[in-house]
């Protein structure tokens, strides 16, 4: 394998004429510079130069060698200009995921914004709710609620997502509302199959954790399917408050058992490498940070009207 890093040095004390010019040139010794190039001919098999006292010049294979030399360094510095360019100016494609009911609501409304204040980034945006890995993905970065399953991956957390129990008053009047976590045990309690906690509810006061096994006519792995089914007045539902909390605040559903909490989670930004962080990605994960921490007074409002 030829050395690289060679090339450079070759060219230098060619253009400069001498082993003592180019390393002046270079800030390396003269015994330096005349090792790699001897290592490069040695790595070739051809001899290079001709050395003497007081000149050195090309030799045939020297002289061929040394034009392609010149084209691979200068190709080298463009391809070294355009990467760090990249630092410099937030331009080229950023890929991002996401759940598909968070960038519903929230992240819909704030990439046009992100994308008036960089325009020159390409943003392309996958939304699923499925658990997504970035590397093998391909993604700059995935925002992922929760504990990360890839301890080679870097995490940064954007903002705490807070969940709420909730029914529409049609439900709450003919069932009644509850107003213990035991009364949920009477209720017809509307599953999310993509929690590994759909039939267990956790609720927690001041003092006490308290479980409680619920159940109930209808489980779906969607929270806009389960929001709507909410809404219908087919039972109680948990779900973040960004799903719900429009409707909170709107009165069209209600939210129960507010002297209790349920469990949280925080949403991060994860993203393959700290070191050499792209310029596009760290101004959009400090944005995210910036737009969604003032969206969560706005996600606890909740608290106060119900």
């Amino acid at each position: 394998m030829i050395d690289i890093a060679a090339l450079p040095i070759f060219t230098t004390v060619i253009e400069h004429g001498s082993f003592s010019r180019a390393a002046a040139h270079l800030g390396l010794s003269k015994s330096a510079v005349s090792k790699r190039v001897t290592s490069l001919e040695h790595q070739l098999g051809v001899k290079l130069l001709h050395r003497s006292t007081r000149s050195l010049s090309l030799t045939e294979a020297g002289e061929l060698y040394y034009r392609h030399a010149v084209d691979a360094v200068k190709s080298a510095e463009r391809a070294e200009a355009l990467a760090t360019s990249l630092q410099d100016v937030p331009s080229g494609i950023l890929k991002v995921s996401a759940a598909w009911s968070f960038g519903r609501v929230y992240l819909a409304k704030i990439f046009p914004r992100f994308l008036k204040a960089y325009p020159e980034i390409e943003l392309r945006v996958s939304l699923s709710d499925a658990l997504v890995n970035p590397i093998s993905q391909g993604l700059d970065v995935a925002l992922h609620p929760g504990n990360l399953l890839d301890s080679n991956l870097i995490a940064r957390k954007i903002v705490r997502l807070k969940s709420v129990l909730c029914a529409s008053p049609d439900y709450l009047k003919r069932a009644g509302t509850p107003q213990s976590a035991a009364d949920l045990l009477g209720h017809n309690c509307i599953l999310s199959t993509h929690s590994s906690s759909s039939g267990e509810w956790t609720l927690i006061d001041s003092s006490n954790v308290t479980k409680v096994k619920v159940s109930g006519n209808y489980q779906v792995n969607n929270g806009e399917a389960l929001r709507e089914a909410i809404m219908q007045g087919v039972g109680i539902g948990r779900l973040p408050i960004y799903v719900v909390g429009e409707d909170i605040f709107a009165g069209t559903l209600k939210a129960l058992l507010p002297s209790y909490d349920l469990p949280y989670k925080d949403l991060y930004a994860v993203y393959p490498h700290r070191q050499y962080l792209p310029l596009k990605v760290r101004l959009f994960i400090d944005f995210l940070i910036n737009e969604l921490s003032v969206d969560q007074l706005l996600w606890d409002r909740w608290e106060v009207t119900s």
